[in-house]
């Protein structure tokens, strides 16, 4: 049994903490803040309710694992409920593409009704990530990344796609002459705060998990899932520290031997870092060739009277780029929406949504504004993880080890990457590179 401390509360923390707790390890795991959860809790203020972070996730196997993995199973924790229409799109020529998932059949219909013949080009599309999907999931999306250890001809398929200069730009450019469903393909991207010219051209698989695989929610947000491994924890007696910033990892002879926080020093014989590693001294210089992906700016709505009905998302293609998301908690006859801004924002939110024929400024009770600095404040970091700047970011990227012995990387800004699914993928990796006790 190992003494095992987990620097950070969000979901790869609880994610690693819960599945080492589970392998016999002697787990604590340390939060800054007075919350767990990080970027996936939640925003109250007048009766309202909105999710702070991500409304949905992808890859809900990996949810279903986590739990599976670490105790009883989520169906017995925390509904997962599919969504019927992943989002809406609504372009600047006023076209509209509602788009369902988890069917390649819904897909094709909804972009044929976008225009005749895109329905089969949008589907060749997608379908082209099919074997990225299956190279990169056995080679390093859901075990530890060693070409030493595979087959050679896995190994070199799995580096033709890691090392090629084929950005996600090119692909889109080359596949569709539509700009509209390149802006589709493209748009997760730049939501997060990404050029595409420098997003390598495997990472649109997204398109082929949503269209395979849908994308879920927690009815009454995502902080369910949140409470649900807080409660896991529990379970599996993790020790839980709050309210206790971590300052630097303690090294002995290029070992870890202890966190040091502003409490005082937890000893330890493996270190799980699951907040950005730019923040602890000790890792701060392996990873001074990447950078964090900064959060968009966000408006938290409250609203009251006759407003439109709306789906769960709805991406408002342009300059700026509008996401806005429906899903938050209000009082009877109220309705709780949540408004992401990328680009050019010279002016309110609300005006540039009312720009979009969406005009709910006289309908507001209450708001809550957060720039990307009150976002990267409240979380100690951006949950959008590393900006992508070529192929080269995959090589600079910690996890699920790092060069110091027995000190591991998880959550967004490790291996494989931000999102929830990948940052729950990253907790497995951990769990694998750590073993059991």
């Amino acid at each position: 049994m190992a003494q095992v401390v987990v620097v950070g509360g969000g979901f790869g923390g609880l994610a690693s903490a819960a599945r080492l707790a589970k392998l016999g390890h002697d787990v604590t795991l340390v939060e800054r803040s007075a919350r767990l959860g990080g970027a996936m809790t939640s925003v109250s203020q007048d009766g309202f309710t909105w999710d702070a972070g991500p409304t949905s996730t992808l890859l809900p196997a990996v949810i279903r694992d986590l739990f599976r993995k670490s105790g009883r199973p989520v169906e017995k924790e925390v509904e997962l409920v599919a969504l019927d229409l992943v989002r809406e799109h609504r372009f600047e020529d006023r076209s509209v593409l509602r788009l369902p998932g988890g069917t390649r059949g819904a897909q094709l219909e909804a972009f044929e009704e976008l225009g005749k013949g895109l329905g089969q080009v949008w589907v060749d599309y997608v379908e082209s990530f099919n074997e990225d999907w299956e190279v990169l999931r056995r080679g390093y999306f859901e075990v530890p990344r060693d070409p030493a250890s595979m087959p050679a001809d896995a190994a070199r398929q799995l580096a033709k796609r890691l090392d090629s200069r084929e950005t996600l730009h090119k692909r889109l450019r080359r596949s569709f002459r539509d700009e509209r469903l390149a802006l589709v393909a493209g748009h997760p991207f730049v939501a997060e705060g990404h050029d595409l010219r420098n997003v390598p051209a495997w990472a649109g698989l997204r398109a082929y998990l949503e269209q395979r695989f849908d994308a879920w929610t927690v009815p009454g947000g995502m902080a369910g899932l949140t409470d649900a491994l807080e409660s896991r924890l529990s379970t599996r007696h993790v020790t839980v520290l709050k309210d206790t910033p971590v300052l630097d990892l303690v090294l002995r002879e290029g070992r870890v031997v202890a966190v040091a926080t502003a409490m005082g020093e937890i000893p330890a014989d493996v270190v799980v870092v699951a907040v950005d590693p730019r923040r602890l001294p000790a890792l701060a210089s392996y990873v001074e060739r990447t950078m964090p992906a900064i959060p968009p700016v966000i408006t938290h709505l409250g609203l009251e009277g006759d407003l439109p009905e709306m789906p769960h998302e709805v991406v408002l293609h342009g300059d700026p780029l509008l996401i806005l998301r429906t899903g938050g908690q209000a009082p009877e006859g109220g309705v709780a929406w949540t408004l992401q801004g990328r680009g050019r924002l010279a002016e309110d939110m609300l005006r540039a949504l009312a720009r979009h024929k969406i005009d709910v400024r006289d309908n507001v009770v209450t708001r809550v504004d957060l720039s990307p600095r009150d976002l990267v404040n409240a979380w100690g970091g951006s949950p959008m993880g590393v900006l992508w700047q070529g192929r080269s970011t995959v090589r600079h990227r910690l996890g699920p080890t790092t060069p110091i012995p027995r000190v591991y990387a998880a959550g967004a800004h490790a291996t494989p990457g931000a999102g929830l699914p990948f940052v729950g993928l990253s907790a497995s990796l951990v769990a694998q590179a750590v073993g059991p006790a």
